[in-house]
C-alpha cells in the first residue's frame, strides 16, 4: 500500500466528506469565489467542516447521560477593508453556496469586469502534529462506561471523605477544508478528547471539592490507567486539601504562582491584549508598544500552534495558514501579536497562524492557541523559600480580565498561605487583582520548571469558544492585591 503525504492524506479526507457525499468538486469552489470576485473585495474564502462528538458522564456511580452528535456546513466570506459579510448553512450544496456567494459578494462594489477567473489551485503548507484519527472509535461504548466506573471506584477508594464522584469522557473529531480566493486549498483532520474528573469531600458536616484530568488531540488510549490515577489522585488530594483551609488573608503581598495551569492567568491578563483586533483598534493596553519593554527581564512569552498532541495545536489554523511558534515577549520586550489575516492585512504584517473560529457558523478571528512563559534558573523551592509573608497560588477557577485596561480578577481554587518560607496552611477564598501588564513588570523570580497545563482548556471570545493550551514555570509576582476572607 502506498501512503500519500500527510498534506495531501488530509485534503482527500476533507473531500470524501466535504464534497462527494454532495456532489461538489474543487470546480464547484472555484465557481463560488469567482462569484463573490466579480465585485471588488479584499479577500474570501469557503470554509466546509464536519464535526462528529460524543461525550459520556457519570455522577452517583452510574452513567447518567450519554450524547452524540454530528454538525457539517459551510461558512462563505467576504472581506472589503475593515468590513466582513458573512453567510452560512448546514446544506452543503451548489445552491447553497452560490447562493451564499451571491450574498456576501454585496459588500464590495460591483467591478463591471464580468466573470472573474480564480487563481491556479495551490495546496498550503501544513504541519503533522497529530494523527486524523477518529478517537470516537479507538474505544467501544462498554471499554467507555468501564472507564468512567473505574474512576468512580479509584475515588472512593483513595478516602473514606469521598462522598461523591463525577466524571465525564469527551471525544470530538472534526475535519475542516478551507478554499481561499488566491486558490490555495487547505484541510485539516483533527481529533480531540478530554477526561475530566471532580469529588467532593466531607468532614464534620463541612463539604469541599476538587477536580482533576487532562487530554489532547490523540485517541482514547492515551487514558491508561495510570494517567487515571494521577487525575483522581489531583482530584482527590485537592479536595482534602481544601477541608482544611482557612480563609485567606487580604492585601497587597507577595504572590508566587505554581506551573502548569495557572498559566491561564497569562493568558487572560496578557495574552487577550496581544491579539491583532485589539491592538489595530488601539483598545489593548498593549497598543502601539512593539520593541518597547512590556516586562521584568526574563520574561519570554510565546503563542505556539506547533506543539505535538496539544489541546491548542493546530495543523493549520481557520483560514488556511500553518500554524507558527510566535514570539510575544522576549526578555521582556514585546515583539509582536497575533494575528488572522484581516487585521494581519490592516496592520500591514504577515499572518501567524492565529485564524480560529468555532465552527463554520462563525467568522475567524485572532486567537490564542498555546500561550505559555519560558522557563527561568530558579528551583521552585527557592521561590517559595523567598517569600516572607504571601501566597502561594496552585491551582485557578474562573477570571475575568478587561482588555482595554488590562485589570484582571482571579479566583485560587487551590492555595497556601507562607511565612517566612514555610508552607503553613491551605487557604479558602484567595482573589488575585491586578492590571496584566504591570504585573509583568512585577516578575522577579522565574522557575526552571515550565510546565504546560493537562488539556483542558477552552478560550471564550465574542460567543465563540475554541480549544487553548496555557503553561508557565513557577513565578513570583510583588506587590499583586490579594482579596481574601479573612
Amino acid at each position: 500500500m502506498i501512503s500519500r503525504e500527510p498534506t495531501l492524506e488530509r485534503l482527500a479526507t476533507a473531500q470524501r466528506m466535504l464534497l462527494e457525499p454532495f456532489g461538489l468538486s474543487e470546480t464547484h469552489l472555484s465557481r463560488a469565489l469567482a462569484e463573490i470576485a466579480t465585485h471588488r473585495v479584499d479577500d474570501a474564502d469557503l470554509y466546509f467542516q464536519y464535526t462528529r462528538s460524543e461525550g459520556w458522564s457519570l455522577e452517583e456511580g452510574i452513567v447518567k447521560t450519554g450524547s452524540f452528535s454530528i454538525d457539517q456546513g459551510v461558512g462563505v466570506r467576504a472581506v472589503s477593508g475593515e468590513k466582513t459579510a458573512f453567510a452560512y448553512s448546514d446544506d452543503i450544496s451548489e445552491a447553497s453556496l452560490l447562493d451564499a456567494a451571491r450574498t456576501v459578494r454585496a459588500i464590495g462594489a460591483a467591478s463591471g469586469k464580468g466573470r472573474v477567473k480564480v487563481p491556479a489551485r495551490k495546496v498550503a503548507a501544513s504541519r503533522v502534529l497529530y494523527p486524523g484519527l477518529d478517537p470516537i472509535a479507538s474505544l467501544d461504548s462498554t471499554a467507555k462506561v468501564s472507564l468512567l466506573g473505574r474512576v468512580e471506584t479509584l475515588a472512593r477508594a483513595k478516602d473514606p471523605r469521598v462522598v461523591q464522584v463525577m466524571a465525564g469522557l469527551a471525544s470530538e473529531w472534526d475535519v475542516v477544508m478551507v478554499a481561499r480566493a488566491d486558490g490555495t486549498l487547505a484541510a485539516d483532520v483533527r481529533p480531540l478528547v478530554r477526561l475530566s474528573v471532580s469529588v467532593i469531600a466531607e468532614q464534620n458536616g463541612r463539604r469541599e471539592s476538587g477536580s482533576g484530568g487532562g487530554g489532547g488531540r490523540f485517541g482514547l488510549a492515551y487514558f491508561d490507567e495510570a494517567r487515571i490515577a494521577s487525575y483522581v489522585d489531583e482530584a482527590v488530594s485537592a479536595a482534602l486539601t481544601n477541608l482544611e483551609s482557612r480563609p485567606a488573608p487580604a492585601g497587597e503581598m507577595t504572590v508566587v504562582l505554581g506551573p502548569g495551569w495557572p498559566g491561564i492567568l497569562l493568558h487572560e491578563a496578557i495574552g487577550h491584549g496581544l491579539e491583532g483586533d485589539f491592538n489595530r483598534k488601539g483598545s489593548s493596553a498593549f497598543s502601539g508598544r512593539i520593541g518597547k519593554r512590556v516586562a521584568a527581564k526574563g520574561v519570554t512569552v510565546l503563542d505556539d500552534g506547533t506543539l505535538a498532541d496539544r489541546r491548542g495545536s493546530l495543523n493549520i489554523d481557520d483560514e488556511g495558514h500553518a500554524s507558527q511558534r510566535n514570539v510575544l515577549i522576549e526578555d521582556g520586550i514585546l515583539r509582536g501579536y497575533i494575528q488572522d489575516s484581516l487585521n494581519a492585512r490592516l496592520m500591514g504584517v504577515k499572518p501567524t497562524g492565529n485564524g480560529r473560529r468555532e465552527s463554520y457558523a462563525h467568522v475567524p478571528m485572532p486567537r490564542m492557541t498555546n500561550t505559555y512563559m519560558l522557563g527561568g534558573d530558579k528551583a521552585p523551592e527557592e521561590i517559595v523559600a523567598s517569600i516572607k509573608k504571601g501566597l502561594y497560588a496552585t491551582n485557578f477557577g474562573g477570571g475575568q480580565v478587561d482588555i482595554t485596561s488590562g485589570k484582571f480578577v482571579f479566583s485560587a481554587s487551590e492555595a497556601y498561605w507562607v511565612e517566612n518560607g514555610k508552607i503553613l496552611y491551605p487557604v479558602k477564598g484567595a482573589t488575585l487583582v491586578g492590571n496584566g501588564p504591570d504585573a509583568l513588570t512585577r516578575v522577579t523570580m522565574i522557575g526552571n520548571d515550565m510546565g504546560l497545563d493537562p488539556g483542558v482548556g477552552t478560550c471564550g471570545k465574542e460567543g465563540q469558544s475554541v480549544p487553548v493550551g496555557v503553561g508557565q514555570p513557577t513565578l513570583r509576582i510583588d506587590g499583586l492585591t490579594v482579596g481574601g476572607t479573612a
